[in-house]
C-alpha cells in the first residue's frame, strides 16, 4: 500500500503564552463553533506549514506567538514534527510528535523552495514520503515538464473557505497558464503515472535519435501491463459483461440500501420522539410535583387565617352579649360609650369583617383544592403513561440495535463490497485499453509517425477516458450517499476541466452547491486513490463544505430542508481510518458527532468548561 500522511497536532507556541493546541487523529476530526475564534485560520497555518508562502496572516489573538508547529505521522515510517517562523522561510524537521513545548535543538533544516536537484526541501521530503518524489508533469501544451512540487498537490488537498466556493474547476487556481501542470498533477494521483516520457513538440525534430529510448520504455510498459493482464478476471468481453452484471446488483442493492436506510432514519426519528415525550413527562412531573408541595403549604396557611378569623367571630360575637363592662377598646364605661365615633371598638363591624375575609378564603381555598385535584389527576396520568413509553422506547432501541441497523451496516457492507469490486472490473478493463493504446503508440512511433514540429498539433493532457469514468461515479456515488438533490449522473468534462452534475456544470450551481460539490470532488480524489492504491496525501482539510446550511445563495441553493448534514458527517465518519477528514464548520454538527473526542467545539465564551477558540484570551492586566 502506497504510504500516506496524518496531521496529529497543530500548536502555536511564543515566550509567555501558554501552547495553543489543534488535536487531530485518523478518520473524521471536526473543528466548529463560533465565528471568529480561529477556525479558518487552521487552515491557512496547515497549508503554510506544508510549505506555503510566508508570513502567516496577522489576527489579533496570535500576538505573542512566533512559532508554529505541525506533527506529522507516516503509515509507514517513524513520524516526525515539522516547525516555522510565523514570519516563514524554512523549515526545521524534529523526530516524533511534538506540540507541548518547542523542541530541543535546532533539528534538519529544509528549504521552503522546492529543488528537484536537491533533496534539503520541505516539498522533496514530504513527496518522498508519500512516494512521489522525482516525478515530472507537463506543463503545458507542447509537452514542456517540470519537478512536481509538494504545493502542486496541496492545493488538492487543503481547500480554504474561499476556492470552496470559486466558480471555476478545482483544477484551476486562477491562473491559465497553470491549469495543464494542475491537470497533470490530477492525472498523477489517478493513475499513479507522471509525464517523464512525454515528448515535447518544440524538440520533435530530434526524436528521429530518441526512437529506441522511447520504444525501449513503451515495451517495459507493455510488459508490466501484461504481466497484470495474467491475473485479470478474464478478456475485455468477459469483463464487460461482469461490470454490467455488477452495475445491475448494485442498482437493485442501491434501492434496497435506499429503503433500509429510511427504515433506520424512521425508527431513530421514532426513538427520539418517543425519548422526547419521556423526558417532557418526567419534567411535568417534577413541576406538578414541586407544585403540590407549595400548594399543601398554601392550604395550611388559608386554614390558619380561617382559624384565627373564626376566633376574631367568636370574641366579638362573645363580647357584644356582655353587658354594662367598660370598653376593652378605649376603657369607656357602657353608659358613655359609642362605638361608631368614639373608638374603633365597633365589634360588630369587627366581626362582620372577619366573615366577609373568611368567605373570600373559603372561595380561594375551593379554587386551590380543585386545582391540587387536577394537578395529582394529571400526575397519575403521567406515571401511568410513563412505563407504556419507556416500553415503546425500550423495543424501539431493541428493534433499531437488533435488527435495523445491523441490516443497514451489512447492506452497506454488501454495497461496499459490490462497488469494490465494480472498481477492480473497470481498473482491469482499463488495464485493458491502455496496453490497446500503448502498443498502438509503439506502431505510430515505429512506423515515424511522431508528433509534428507545430504546436497546433500538440496534445494537452493525456488522461484516458476510462480514467475520468471511473472518478465519476465514484463522485455520483458519495453524493448519493449524502443525498445531493435529484443527483442522477456524474462525468467529468476534459474541456473544461470540471465536473458535470445532472448535465449541469458544476460551476453554475450557488455557492452552497459548489462547495458541496467541490467537496465531493476533493474527498472523491482521496477515495479514488485509495482504492486504487495510487499516490495521495492521506488526508484533505475543507473550510465551510456546508455553506449551504448558513448561507445558501438562493431557495435552489439551500439545503437546510434536506438530510444531506447529517449523511454528509455520517459518510466521513465511517470511512475507512487510514482516511483523515479534517472538517471547519461554523454550523453544528449532529448530536452524534459532537460527542466524538474529534469534534473540537470553539465556543467564543470564555469559561473552564469550553475552549474559547484556537488561542487562549490573554489576561487582563490589572
Amino acid at each position: 500500500m502506497t504510504s500516506r500522511l496524518r496531521l496529529r497536532y497543530l500548536s502555536f507556541h511564543g515566550p509567555n503564552r501558554d501552547p495553543a493546541v489543534v488535536p487531530m487523529g485518523a478518520g473524521l476530526n471536526v473543528i466548529y463553533g463560533a465565528s471568529n475564534t480561529g477556525k479558518s485560520f487552521i487552515v491557512d497555518a496547515i497549508d503554510f506549514m506544508l510549505g506555503g508562502k510566508g508570513p502567516l496572516r496577522d489576527i489579533p489573538e496570535r500576538v505573542g506567538y512566533n512559532t508554529v508547529m505541525l506533527a506529522v505521522e507516516a503509515t509507514d515510517r517513524e513520524p516526525f514534527t515539522i516547525v516555522r517562523g510565523v514570519e516563514g522561510g524554512p523549515f526545521a524537521i524534529h523526530d516524533g510528535l511534538l506540540h507541548n513545548s518547542l523542541p530541543e535543538g535546532a533539528g534538519e533544516t529544509f528549504a521552503e523552495q522546492h529543488n528537484d536537484r536537491r533533496e534539503d526541501n520541505l516539498s522533496a521530503f514530504l513527496l518522498k514520503k508519500i512516494g512521489l518524489e522525482n516525478k515530472r508533469i507537463r506543463k503545458n501544451k507542447k509537452g514542456d515538464t517540470q519537478s512536481l512540487s509538494f504545493r502542486n498537490l496541496a492545493r488538492l488537498i487543503v481547500v480554504n473557505e474561499e476556492e470552496i466556493i470559486q466558480q471555476r474547476s478545482p483544477l484551476s487556481d486562477g491562473n491559465y497558464s497553470a491549469d495543464t501542470a494542475n491537470t497533470s498533477v490530477f492525472k498523477l494521483l489517478l493513475t499513479g503515472v507522471d509525464d517523464s516520457s512525454a515528448i515535447s513538440a518544440k524538440r520533435s525534430a530530434a526524436e528521429d535519435h530518441n526512437r529506441d529510448g522511447q520504444i525501449a520504455m513503451l515495451d517495459q510498459l507493455i510488459d508490466e501491463y501484461k504481466k497484470q493482464i495474467k491475473v485479470l478476471a478474464g478478456p475485455p468481453t468477459e469483463l464487460q459483461s461482469q461490470l454490467a452484471r455488477l452495475e445491475l446488483t448494485m442498482a437493485e442493492q442501491g434501492g434496497q440500501l435506499s429503503v433500509t436506510e429510511s427504515q433506520f432514519k424512521q425508527a431513530t426519528t421514532d426513538r427520539r420522539d418517543v425519548a422526547r415525550r419521556i423526558e417532557e413527562a418526567r419534567n411535568r412531573l417534577t413541576e406538578i410535583t414541586a407544585l403540590l408541595e407549595r400548594f399543601t403549604l398554601l392550604k395550611a396557611h388559608y386554614k390558619s387565617d380561617v382559624e384565627r378569623l373564626e376566633a376574631i367571630a367568636e370574641a366579638g360575637s362573645l363580647f357584644g352579649a356582655l353587658a354594662g363592662a367598660s370598653c376593652p377598646v378605649c376603657g369607656a364605661d357602657s353608659e358613655h360609650h359609642n362605638p361608631a365615633q368614639d373608638c374603633d371598638g365597633n365589634t360588630d363591624s369587627v366581626v362582620a369583617a372577619a366573615r366577609a375575609e373568611m368567605a373570600k378564603i373559603d372561595v380561594k381555598l375551593s379554587e386551590l383544592l380543585e386545582t391540587i385535584a387536577t394537578l395529582r389527576d394529571e400526575a397519575v396520568s403521567f406515571e401511568k403513561r410513563l412505563p407504556a413509553l419507556q416500553s415503546r422506547l425500550s423495543e424501539l432501541s431493541a428493534t433499531i440495535d437488533k435488527t435495523v441497523a445491523p441490516n443497514l451496516k451489512h447492506m452497506r457492507s454488501s454495497y461496499r463490497t459490490l462497488a469494490d469490486k465494480s472498481g477492480e472490473v473497470r481498473e482491469a478493463l482499463s488495464i485493458h485499453r491502455a496496453l490497446v493504446d500503448l502498443e498502438k503508440r509503439k506502431a505510430k512511433i515505429e512506423g515515424n509517425d511522431l508528433l509534428d514540429a507545430e504546436p497546433s498539433n500538440a496534445v494537452d493532457v493525456d488522461l484516458s477516458t476510462s480514467t475520468v469514468d471511473r472518478f465519476s461515479k465514484l463522485v455520483l456515488e458519495i453524493l448519493t450517499q449524502w443525498g445531493f438533490p435529484d443527483i442522477d449522473r456524474v462525468h467529468f468534462d476534459m474541456k473544461v476541466r470540471d465536473l458535470i452534475i445532472n448535465g449541469k456544470p458544476r460551476t453554475s450551481y450557488g455557492k452552497g452547491l459548489r462547495a458541496i460539490t467541490q467537496s465531493a470532488f476533493t474527498i472523491g480524489l482521496m477515495e479514488y486513490c485509495a482504492r486504487f492504491d495510487t499516490p495521495h496525501a492521506g488526508f484533505v482539510v475543507l473550510d465551510s463544505p456546508l455553506l449551504s446550511y448558513r448561507e445558501p445563495d438562493s431557495p435552489t441553493d439551500d439545503l437546510r430542508s434536506t438530510d444531506l448534514n447529517s449523511r454528509f458527517y455520517d459518510y466521513l465518519a465511517a470511512a475507512h481510518p487510514q482516511r483523515q477528514f479534517i472538517i471547519v464548520e461554523n454550523t453544528d454538527p449532529p448530536s452524534d458527532i459532537r460527542a466524538n473526542e474529534q469534534a473540537i467545539l470553539f465556543s467564543g465564551i470564555q469559561g473552564e468548561d469550553t475552549r474559547f477558540g484556537l488561542f487562549p484570551l490573554p489576561e487582563l492586566d490589572s
